[in-house]
């Protein structure tokens, strides 16, 4: 079904924009399609027609004309989402969340694995399985699938797949995408798990036929993906958008990144638990526990969580400020408190945000792990048709 050579689906650019635009805006007619685009309706037909032969796009039945002289009716040009699937694994340090995605990103099966050991080795081997359970599940995936998207914490290069550094695994240097591949046979890409679910949110979410917006993650790390003029940003050094490490207190706790008073060592989940711990002096608390005594009106425990809504939205209005995103989208498994840094997180942003960017909307979005697991399948339905 997929010949070897079968690398990138598109080369033309005509073509790329057109299947770009179906895949994340469809179904669409012709006419329409060559007016967002700025191309000739010939050029539109010219650019469809490989990507309807091999199965990709499909004309839908024709709609009622608009009006007295509008000619014959449109057929619209829509995905045809069965014709291939994507898997997609988010890795943590304890766990593995798998998911098989059809063209339109739609989650078609989903499937965990826990982890051990994040040595690498055992990681590899860990999501061989994941992927093989995934694949027996509905024998049309295994004939329909042939890429495969890893998403994780860190300093991650997505044009080699090699992870730079991943402080959560502790894993440095590790040529990830090639390794994987080798074990599964699949083609893979590798991504940074926030830039890969703000991949997916722009394509197939909140961030659809936006120029720019950004997403921010609070949970274990602090991080933010960011989409300015349509595209991805990841910076010369792939690790734009990193607000988890913005200094906003100078005087502030030591960070695992060799700085200090970062976004991330004031805000992130082992950083509340660990002030928790000290407001508290019980070792052996847990972030829910922490939560729960927030709740039912510790004064300590409450000051924690005050002071890190306050670094969250000092990090959220630098955003603002540098990009100016159309609407920021906050999540990330470190919504389950939100409620106890909602108000400090506005206060904050809406304070240190300069002039008319304090109107930017902050939609709060609560993903579970599989949404990134679908992220990273994102990603691989990207490089379908972005090099």
């Amino acid at each position: 079904m997929f010949p070897a050579s079968d690398t990138v689906l598109v080369a033309a650019p005509a073509a790329t924009a057109v299947f770009t635009a179906v895949l994340t805006g469809g179904p669409v007619s012709r006419v329409r399609l060559a007016r967002r685009l700025g191309l000739s309706s010939a050029a539109v037909t010219k650019a469809a027609r490989p990507l309807i032969e091999r199965g990709y796009l499909h004309e839908l039945a024709a709609t009622d004309r608009t009006g007295p002289g509008a000619g014959r009716p449109a057929s619209p040009l829509a995905v045809r989402a069965d014709r291939e699937f994507f898997v997609g694994v988010k890795i943590t340090a304890d766990e593995l969340i798998g998911v098989v995605c059809d063209l339109r990103a739609e989650v078609r099966a989903t499937a965990r694995r826990p982890l051990a050991d994040p040595a690498v080795d055992g990681v590899l081997a860990e999501v061989g399985r994941l992927v093989d359970d995934l694949l027996d599940a509905v024998p049309e995936h295994r004939t329909r699938v042939r890429r495969l998207g890893l998403a994780l914490s860190g300093d991650v290069d997505r044009t080699t797949g090699l992870v730079r550094y991943s402080p959560f695994l502790h894993w440095r240097d590790v040529p990830l995408g090639q390794r994987a591949a080798e074990a599964t046979g699949l083609t893979v890409t590798v991504e940074n798990d926030v830039k890969a679910l703000t991949a997916a949110e722009h394509w197939f979410g909140e961030g659809v036929g936006a120029e720019s917006f950004a997403l921010v993650t609070v949970g274990t790390g602090i991080g933010c993906g960011l989409v300015v003029n349509g595209r991805l940003v990841s910076g010369s050094y792939g690790v734009a958008g990193e607000i988890g490490h913005i200094a906003v207190d100078a005087a502030g706790p030591d960070c695992h990144c060799g700085g200090r008073g970062c976004v991330e060592a004031i805000a992130g989940t082992d950083a509340l638990v660990a002030q928790a711990r000290e407001r508290t002096g019980r070792a052996d608390l847990g972030f829910d526990e922490a939560v729960a005594l927030a709740r039912g009106g510790h004064e300590g425990v409450r000051a924690v969580f005050t002071r890190a809504g306050g670094a969250i939205g000092c990090g959220i209005a630098a955003v603002a400020n540098l990009v100016g995103p159309t609407r920021i989208v906050v999540s990330g498994e470190g919504l389950a408190a939100y409620d106890l840094f909602d108000t400090h997180i506005r206060t904050s942003f809406e304070r240190q945000a300069f002039g008319a960017a304090a109107r930017c909307p902050l939609s709060i979005r609560p993903l579970p792990f599989e949404e990134w697991a679908r992220g990273a399948a994102a990603v691989s339905i990207q490089s379908l048709v972005l090099p």
